[in-house]
């Protein structure tokens, strides 16, 4: 008979997830909720590497620096300093487990990405960390006599009784069943929602399963608004976006339009190493100017090797595809990338709900603000995976400071209303009307359309009809935050209102009340 109780169960099994179990393997019984196969998540596709400060010219204070300025002042600097001070010791922790940091003359590699000001960013096969990091903490985990995984189970529900999570409901959608599972310690692992989105880097799993878990639940959610758009990802006919690195800039990489034109230096002072939302919005701009819907990204003139052993994964892939980028320009557009907004947690990972956590991209710990500075995602997991663990033994507790308005999803008139709920239909409507570039009346038209889907809502009965139902639950929050937040801060831009205003120096958080 199979065992329902647990002292953790932890919903996804990206790095979040992975790690998280790991660690709490050692203080008790673990469950590993995962939709798809274990091998398959977000974490997997990061290529750009992870941010520490060790470098012998850097130091915690000046990531801490660098972070505050990308977040566009709505980082919560304690969460900041945590992430920058605690750093060093977690990538000790990872090359303890077995991850294969790249060396460079006997020491870590460390390169540079847009909007760090120092060489920090440590990788693993180049551009295949995520994929590195991932493999290294799955072997792990199965390895692991305390962790029980079950893979094709979608978690649907977690149970809350008197403020306190008991456990979770699962769909097991090969056997069409549910189950029920109990654990004192329910950890959200389930990373991001870039399926919002018609273009998307992320692959098909990142359906915001846990934002809809939560917020049916009760937890807040919170800066859903901001959601970062990598400004470079392939494009080519018949291909789904896939993943340029930063660090191909890092390492030199020039941006120029259609017609040959550098054109970032024309829109900033730091050129193409300038934060992603000012990269993004820039192309944008280019692409309309020159009446295409791409740019290219140039790193012909760097060295053969380089690019080769620099970036292999994109190197091949591109060869694949009939593009040798050692000799020819990289064809390149914006695509949805990572959600800064999530569940909101303080700085041990708690929710407002007792007993459950949430860690990785699903939470909203304060640490990325308006604009995730590239390469922190991996480094936050790290850091707030174990304190999840720590205060679930027993620790401390800590409370927010920022300052934040509450509200609840609106109610519309949506009689009028014809739109046919499509996936495809979903993701067009949100890449057009919630995008790079925003404006009210858009939104406006995408909220109707969206609350006139989540009133006919059925009752799911399968792994995609779940998911189409979270993702319609997720666009909500995005769209209605983004109608509040009447200013434009980090990677959420309104045309109708262009500036960065000082009274918006807070957070829009969602509660759902019955």
């Amino acid at each position: 008979m199979r065992n329902k109780e647990f002292d953790f169960i932890i919903i996804g099994s990206g790095i979040a997830g992975l790690y998280t179990a790991l660690l709490a393997r050692e203080a008790g019984s673990v469950l590993i909720l995962t939709k798809d196969s274990i091998d398959e998540c977000n974490t997997k596709y990061a290529q750009g590497g992870i941010a520490a400060a060790i470098g012998r010219d850097d130091s915690p204070e000046v990531h801490f620096e660098d972070t505050m300025a990308a977040g566009a002042g709505l980082c919560d600097p304690e969460a900041v300093r945590i992430l920058v001070n605690e750093a060093g010791d977690r990538i000790a922790a990872l090359i303890e487990i077995g991850v294969p940091f790249d060396t460079q003359d006997g020491e870590v590699a460390l390169s540079r990405e847009a909007a760090h000001s120092r060489p920090r960013i440590l990788h693993a096969g180049g551009d295949a960390t995520g994929e590195r990091i991932e493999v290294t903490l799955s072997r792990a985990a199965r390895a692991s006599h305390n962790v029980t995984i079950m893979e094709h189970c979608l978690a649907t529900e977690i149970i809350v009784q008197d403020g306190v999570a008991q456990g979770v409901i699962a769909f097991d959608s090969r056997a069409g069943s549910t189950e029920e599972f109990r654990a004192p310690s329910i950890i959200l692992a389930t990373g991001g929602a870039g399926r919002l989105f018609k273009l998307t880097t992320n692959p098909d799993i990142a359906t915001g399963d846990g934002i809809a878990l939560a917020y049916r639940a009760g937890a807040e959610i919170t800066d859903m608004e901001f959601f970062q758009f990598h400004p470079t990802a392939l494009r080519l006919p018949g291909i789904p976006p896939f993943l340029i690195s930063e660090a191909v800039r890092g390492e030199g990489g020039i941006l120029c339009n259609v017609e040959g034109h550098r054109f970032m230096p024309d829109y900033t002072l730091d050129a193409d190493l300038a934060p992603r939302d000012i990269v993004a919005r820039s192309i944008v701009a280019e692409m309309k100017k020159t009446g295409s819907d791409r740019v290219f990204l140039d790193v012909t003139h760097l060295p053969h090797q380089t690019v080769t052993t620099r970036f292999p994964h994109i190197y091949r892939f591109c060869l694949d595809h009939g593009l040798n980028i050692t000799k020819g320009l990289i064809p390149v557009a914006p695509a949805a990338h990572y959600m800064m907004g999530g569940v909101k947690t303080n700085t041990w990972g708690e929710t407002n709900i007792y007993g459950l956590f949430a860690c990785g991209e699903v939470a909203c710990t304060g640490v990325h603000g308006a604009n995730r500075l590239a390469s922190n995602s991996l480094m936050e997991v790290l850091v707030f995976s174990k304190r999840i663990i720590e205060r679930a033994k027993g620790g401390a507790t800590a409370k927010s400071a920022v300052a934040e308005s509450r509200f609840t999803l609106r109610k519309y008139d949506t009689s009028r209303i014809t739109t046919p709920l499509r996936l495809a239909i979903l993701q067009s409507l949100l890449w057009d009307n919630a995008g790079i570039i925003r404006s009210k009346e858009k939104l406006e038209e995408a909220a109707l359309v969206l609350a006139a889907w989540y009133d006919t809502l059925q009752t799911p009965t399968d792994r995609p009809y779940y998911e189409l139902c979270n993702m319609v639950l997720v666009g909500r929050l995005l769209i209605e935050a983004a109608l509040i937040r009447e200013e434009s801060r980090g990677a959420h831009f309104r045309v109708d209102f262009p500036q960065r205003l000082a009274a918006w120096e807070r957070h829009v958080v969602f509660r759902n009340t019955p």
